[in-house]
């Protein structure tokens, strides 16, 4: 199969002819309609983020079941599933006190002592990337990597479902909770950024300001949800948010990964509001709350792939979609061959466009 294979971070993915296994027993081989363009795998890409290379980035997919193992329940040949990085194993401490966006899925690798899932046609190993490496033709992953959707679902859309939308609206109704009429801010109108915004709009938010530099993304952002745009990158941009909603928003949700943007979302929180940090920070990037804040019941909050559970998340957003609430249309900016992937890279780096999606043939 055909692959877009990262040799060296910090230049261009090169696509290649690759070897992938046949599914194990709780194994599943799919074949890879669609896959965005995420932010995250331009941190790996640009050395950002480290990874054993060569590997296949990928992690945002859609496609249909091929193939499956012989121990595997919850998908069969033929199926449209959505996968996700979020892979569980089940039974660790994670998943059974229902936070499986924290289990760290070892059970769902193959071990060291197995033949890769992935190679060059050698035979040397080529990395499969956050469990997935959907920037291919085929993903062989785990079953519990993956979920069925309708099969009414275009999956080029259904491809955002599976980070950024999965990241944004989760974050929203799982991690935040937020109830009609509270405030929010999001820092970042990006893929994730616009998900979040427009599940601030289904869950009912009374004031959703979005904050970001560029205008194309503002414009979308209104488009999505937002009641009110600023200029992120405004000397004053926490106090315009305090203004506009005389006091400070329930909830700031910084959506970027830029230290910049951390400072922001605190700055715009009113007493006893929360700060939720989505973006990929640098590595040795800090965000933190005052004295001040502290003593104002202000809190700061992580949260990975929107605290997601998304068996049961995911389906639900196909729902969403397909009864005109989610605009994932608005959040796809271009579908793109996989040749293109690189040019798909460069646009991200301007910043003035939302979501590139690849659609394999």
């Amino acid at each position: 199969m055909k692959a877009a294979v990262l040799i060296e971070a910090g230049k261009p993915l090169v696509i290649e002819d690759v070897v992938i296994s046949k599914p194990g027993p709780h194994e599943v081989l799919i074949r890879t309609a669609a896959c965005g363009l995420c932010h995250s795998d331009l941190h790996f890409i640009d050395g950002a983020y480290p990874h054993p290379l060569p590997a296949i980035p990928g992690h945002e997919a859609a496609g249909i079941v091929e193939a499956i193992g012989s121990e595997v329940r919850t998908v069969a040949v033929g199926d449209a599933v959505v996968s996700c990085l979020s892979a569980f194993c089940g039974h660790c401490e994670f998943c059974v006190s229902g936070r499986m966006s924290l289990c760290l899925g070892a059970d769902t690798r193959r071990s060291p002592d197995d033949a890769p899932r992935i190679t060059r046609p050698d035979g040397s190993t080529v990395g499969q990337m956050l469990n997935l490496s959907a920037f291919a033709e085929q993903m062989l992953i785990h079953e519990h990597a993956c979920v069925r959707i309708d099969p009414d679902m275009p999956l080029d859309r259904a491809a955002v479902i599976g980070c950024a939308v999965t990241t944004g609206a989760g974050t929203i109704f799982n991690a935040c909770a937020v109830t009609p009429g509270e405030t929010v801010a999001v820092v970042g109108c990006g893929g994730v950024g616009l998900a979040t915004i427009n599940a601030a709009k289904i869950a009912g938010a009374g004031r959703i300001i979005a904050a970001d530099p560029i205008k194309e993304k503002r414009d979308l952002a209104i488009k999505l949800g937002a009641t009110d745009v600023i200029d992120a990158a405004a000397d004053d941009a926490a106090e315009q948010i305090v203004e506009l909603t005389k006091g400070g928003v329930d909830h700031a949700i910084e959506a970027v990964g830029r230290p910049a943007s951390g400072d922001l979302a605190v700055g715009s929180l009113k007493r006893g509001g929360t700060a939720t940090i989505l973006g990929m920070m640098p590595l040795d990037h800090k965000v933190g709350l005052s004295a001040m804040d502290l003593l104002s019941g202000k809190k700061l909050q992580g949260v990975l792939m929107g605290a997601n559970r998304f068996p049961v998340d995911i389906p639900r957003l196909v729902d969403f979609y397909l009864r005109g609430m989610l605009d994932l249309d608005s959040i796809v900016a271009e579908t793109i061959p996989l040749e293109q992937i690189n040019d798909g890279f460069d646009k991200m780096k301007k910043g003035d466009a939302a979501r590139s999606v690849i659609v394999f043939g």
